[in-house]
């Protein structure tokens, strides 16, 4: 049977916050990387540009190998460009000047048909934001880095109000260089992590090439393809589907 790749897109980290409530629980989905023993390790391509992105990259690969189920590493990216091209079986970062579109990162996974399985995923942080003044600060680039990163190892937000819980998977927004309150994983992300991986898988798609594959397939955007007000779906040529999550912020909102 053929498989088709279904495409999803969420926690994007916009300049301007919405309120929501905390959940005790921040799986997102139940998405996670198929393999068959713990711990997996996935690898992340540096597509950086900048030694500072490179800097935040290696503490958040750091902080979530701290995890009991899975480690990351840090190897050359595939992408070679801020398009960020998706790499089967692993993780592909990049940054660049995306435009003054709302988001400072997005997360985007490829879920694999019928199951909940990640087969590769992307990370993209805006520079366009973060060389202005009020976004231009270590430790918001660590937490929007570490953020993003945990989207793709199949976690939501633990809460969306702007508070901060100390963890890196809330909305906080780090407003100076010594304010580093929300920069790295807290022990329920880790205890997140542990229960989402708690059974292991009969294959894997860790490192795995995935027939049929769309890696540079992008939304739409178009008006017949919105099926809600933050979601798109995208039935693609091939029988893939390409499914993009969008949490807009104001004043940021973008008409397509």
């Amino acid at each position: 049977m053929r498989k088709i790749l279904a495409f999803a897109a969420i926690g994007a980290i916009f300049s301007a916050v919405t309120a929501a409530t905390a959940s005790a629980s921040h799986s997102w989905n139940g998405y996670h990387w198929a393999r068959t023993a713990n711990p997996f390790t996935l690898k992340m391509g540096d597509n950086l540009t900048t030694s500072d992105w490179k800097s935040h990259l290696s503490i958040t690969s750091s902080d979530w190998s701290k995890s009991t189920v899975l480690d990351t590493t840090i190897g050359p990216g595939q992408s070679r460009n801020k398009r960020c091209q998706a790499t089967a079986g692993q993780d592909e970062i990049c940054n660049g000047n995306y435009g003054y579109n709302g988001w400072l990162g997005v997360a985007t996974i490829w879920l694999a048909s019928g199951s909940l399985h990640i087969t590769q995923g992307t990370v993209k942080v805006n520079d366009s934001y973060f060389s202005l003044s009020q976004y231009n600060y270590a430790a918001e680039k660590e937490h929007v880095m570490c953020q993003e990163v945990g989207h793709t190892l199949g976690l939501d937000h633990q809460d969306t109000s702007g508070i901060s819980l100390d963890t890196c998977m809330d909305y906080y927004r780090n407003t100076s260089d010594t304010d580093t309150l929300s920069t790295s994983p807290n022990q329920h992300d880790y205890d997140e992590l542990s229960a989402i991986y708690s059974h292991v898988d009969t294959s894997t798609t860790v490192g795995a090439a995935i027939a049929n594959n769309l890696p540079d397939a992008v939304p739409s955007w178009s008006p017949a393809s919105r099926m809600s007000e933050s979601v798109y779906v995208d039935h693609l040529a091939n029988g893939q589907t390409l499914v993009t999550y969008v949490l807009w912020a104001s004043p940021f909102q973008v008409n397509f």
